[in-house]
């Protein structure tokens, strides 16, 4: 992605679209857009106060004006070659949404770009920010999913750990690694292990436009792929996050191995 840093934006969106340098290994498609901070610093601009500092609701980063015109120049551009919805916005960070919203991304074909660490790193605070009410809109995977909304699945690194694992066990069992809550934190919006699959292979493809390219293993895609030391569909969703990948392979090559690994 392009971030909107005024003249970069300005000089790459005049280029247009690419795709495919680097033998498919890198693509520009996005812009990426910086609206307001983040939940656990009370940086996320909320509609109300925060229910633990009731005179905060959290910062901006950019007016209307400003975004309005930045979106416009990105469209601009893209919109001659992909056209309207077809260019699969995304909000980045779906992570607290205001009820009402949820059903918006279906209406508006927007794609919920989501980071599924982000739930069990922030459930020790995220209902002390936004109250118990307000939670029902956040980290609500399942709600999104049942819509038919698509979620492209990522790990915010560096922000967080980019081991996809770890983003898988939260997604299954909305826990910690020690298992904590026993129940899971709102288990009611958890994922299947095949719908968190999905999110970090497909449905991210999809959000990038590569879906015919990379994303699953089919003929005529790149052969992109990893082997494990365990098989995530017979042990315990708890053991998920202590995968270890044992190979990598990009387009058919093997590109790593773990020489340890028996």
């Amino acid at each position: 992605m392009i971030r909107d840093t005024g003249d970069d934006l300005k000089a790459l969106s005049a280029k247009g679209l690419f795709s495919g340098y680097g033998n498919d290994r890198c693509y520009l498609r996005a812009v990426k857009l910086y609206g307001d901070g983040a939940l656990g610093s009370r940086g996320a601009a909320l509609m109300a106060p925060y229910s633990d500092d009731h005179v905060h609701s959290g910062l901006l980063f950019m007016s209307d004006a400003a975004m309005q015109a930045s979106v416009k120049m990105a469209i601009e551009v893209a919109d001659k070659e992909v056209g309207g919805r077809e260019l699969r916005n995304r909000i980045e960070h779906a992570q607290a949404l205001a009820l009402p919203d949820i059903p918006r991304f279906k209406q508006l074909d927007l794609i919920a770009s989501m980071q599924l660490t982000h739930a069990t790193s922030d459930m020790n605070m995220a209902e002390d920010r936004i109250s118990k009410e307000r939670i029902k809109g956040a980290y609500a995977w399942q709600t999104m999913l049942k819509q038919g909304t698509v979620i492209a699945g990522g790990s915010d690194f560096p922000v967080e750990s980019a081991n996809p694992f770890f983003g898988l066990h939260a997604a299954v069992t909305r826990t910690d690694h020690e298992v904590r809550p026993i129940k899971g934190w709102h288990p009611e919006q958890a994922m299947t292990l095949t719908q968190a699959l999905r999110a970090f292979t497909l449905d991210a493809a999809y959000a990038e436009h590569q879906e015919k390219m990379p994303g699953s293993l089919e003929p005529c895609k790149w052969a992109d792929s990893i082997l494990v030391d365990q098989d995530l569909f017979k042990v315990a969703p708890a053991e998920i996050w202590k995968t270890r990948v044992t190979q990598t392979w990009v387009a058919g090559e093997r590109v790593y191995a773990d020489t340890s690994a028996r």
